[in-house]
This record gives C-alpha cells, sequence and structure tokens, in this order.
C-alpha cells in the first residue's frame, strides 16, 4: 500500500496514516486539529459534509450493506481523511464508503484522519484512493481525470504521474467522454466495456452520433465481443477485414522427394522453389559450425 500511495502528487505518506498509528482512541466528538503523527480522531458524522471531488457515482448498495455488517462487529478498521472547514466542520477528503456504512451500521462518529489539503491536493487524494481500489468504472474514471486538467491545468503526462497511470492509458479514458452521452451511460453502467467504447470510437466522427448509440445497442443485445464490434465497425468505414489465408496450391511430389533427398545428404532443411522448371534452392543453417560443415560438403 505505501508504495502505491507514493502515486499521489506529494505522495499519499503524507496524507493517510500509517499502520502504526490506526490504534482507535477514546471517542473524541470536539473539532480535531491537525495531527503531525497522524493519530485519527473521532468526529461525529454529522458534522463531516460531503466531498466535493467525488468522482464515484454508481455507489453498490449491495457492497454498503456488508460494509455496514462489517462495521457493526468489527468496527472500522481505517479512518477516513478530513479537511477542516469554516463553522467547526469538515469535509470529507477519502473514505466514503466507510462514512456511509457507517451511518447505516448506526454509529453517530468515525475515526478520521484532519489534514491541511489544498483542494488540488484533497481531489488528488479522492481520486487516488477510488483508482488504487479500482472503484471507478472507465466513465468516473475519464470525468475525474479530465476535472483534474480542466480545474487544476493539468496535462495528460502530469495526471498519469500523479495517479500512477501510463499516458496512454489516461489518453484513453478521456477519449471516451466524445462518445454520445447515451453511449457513455451504458459503459458507466458496464453494460459496455472499455473496448467496447475503443471500438466505437473508430468510427467517423460525424457518424458517432447516432451511429455509435445503433451499434451500442446492437452490441448489448447480441452480447457482441469486442471483436465483433471492432469488425462491424470496419464494415461501417468501408474497410475490409483480415484476409483469410490463402489455400497453398499441392506441391509437386517430385520437388518434395528432392528435398528431402537433398536434407539426408547435407543435413539440413532445403527449401526447393520451382516455377516451371525454374527456381531456387535454399539452405537453412543454425550456426557457423553447421555453415562450416554445409560448405565443406559443398565443395567436397
Amino acid at each position: 500500500m505505501a508504495d502505491k500511495r507514493k502515486a499521489l502528487g506529494r505522495g499519499l505518506d503524507a496524507l493517510l496514516p500509517s499502520a502504526k498509528s490506526q490504534a482507535k482512541p477514546a471517542p473524541q466528538l470536539v473539532r480535531a486539529e491537525n495531527s503531525a503523527d497522524g493519530t485519527p480522531r473521532e468526529i461525529a458524522i454529522e458534522l463531516i459534509e460531503a466531498n466535493p471531488y467525488q468522482t464515484r457515482t454508481y455507489p453498490d448498495d449491495a457492497a454498503l450493506n456488508e460494509l455496514a455488517a462489517s462495521i457493526r462487529v468489527s468496527g472500522v478498521l481505517q479512518p477516513v481523511l478530513v479537511r477542516s472547514i469554516a463553522g467547526g466542520r469538515f469535509q470529507l477528503m477519502a473514505g466514503q464508503r466507510r462514512m456511509l456504512a457507517s451511518a447505516r451500521a448506526g454509529r453517530k462518529t468515525v475515526p478520521a484522519i484532519v489534514r491541511t489539503m489544498s483542494d488540488q491536493q484533497a481531489m488528488e487524494a479522492t481520486i487516488v484512493e477510488n483508482l488504487q481500489r479500482e472503484d471507478l468504472n472507465p466513465i468516473e474514471q475519464a470525468r475525474a481525470f479530465e476535472r483534474l486538467a480542466g480545474e487544476f491545468k493539468l496535462t495528460q503526462e502530469q495526471i498519469a504521474q500523479r495517479t500512477g497511470k501510463e499516458r496512454a492509458t489516461v489518453t484513453n479514458f478521456v477519449r471516451l467522454l466524445k462518445l454520445p452521452q447515451p453511449v457513455q451511460q451504458h459503459i458507466a453502467a458496464n453494460e459496455l466495456s472499455m473496448g467496447h467504447g475503443k471500438a466505437l470510437l473508430a468510427l467517423p466522427a460525424e457518424q458517432l452520433d447516432p451511429l455509435a448509440l445503433n451499434l451500442a445497442r446492437k452490441a448489448i443485445e447480441g452480447a457482441w465481443s469486442v471483436r465483433h464490434l471492432e469488425e462491424t465497425v470496419m464494415k461501417v468505414r468501408g474497410e475490409r477485414g483480415p484476409q483469410k489465408a490463402k489455400k497453398e496450391k499441392p506441391r509437386d511430389p517430385n520437388v518434395r522427394a528432392a528435398e528431402e533427398k537433398i536434407q539426408r545428404t547435407l543435413g539440413c532443411k532445403v527449401e526447393i522453389i520451382d516455377r516451371g522448371g525454374k527456381g531456387k534452392i535454399i539452405l537453412h543453417y543454425g550456426d557457423l559450425a553447421m555453415f562450416d560443415l554445409l560448405q565443406e560438403k559443398l565443395e567436397g
């Protein structure tokens, strides 16, 4: 986990507690101050406001219920991350599922680490936490990357460095936002994969809407593979798909017999290419020692 946390601009190690510091202290419902050692404090859930940078828009209700059941038995094992705001309140930065599940479990407080963070650091913390846990669908990830670029003027290279992704990966996610909104919704709902979305992006820009939606619906109804969708898009573009290999013509048995005879004589692989009585003989050798042996046999 420590290695993964380094993906954040200045490192999640500076934002999240170490394993040694997660012992649960006595409840403390008052405002928690910034703590250098990362000691978690119990903070009333009613004092914690929603994360304005949350990128997850499709919470898994069943998973929340499972987490709530676990919290009733074992408590919250990992503190949430918050920052102080005006009026003695706090803003959630990381740990949305834990806080929502704690409320479902009937808890009035939640263990929290309070940190001073800029808006950019807060947003990065939220995005990186979700990306590391693979909690975001492709469209949510794309919008998160787009927001980092739009609000904080980060290049795709900088976004890749901060989130631990390849630059090409960031580019592919952001390109999904060029698809019509209904197609994006199908991808967000996991009815289509990111691969399906990339296949649809191969359509000419002027045909994306409504052709992309039409093909997307057919792909869902027919349970098309990504490959099937790619081939369909190629047909729409008027391109020819991969051609089947041409069947080889039957070889002259006399030519094959001559090959075998020379192979036995020279001890190497031999190819004879004959075209109406003209052609060439190809000798294959694996190393210089075999080459010297062939040369000796041919000369002697």
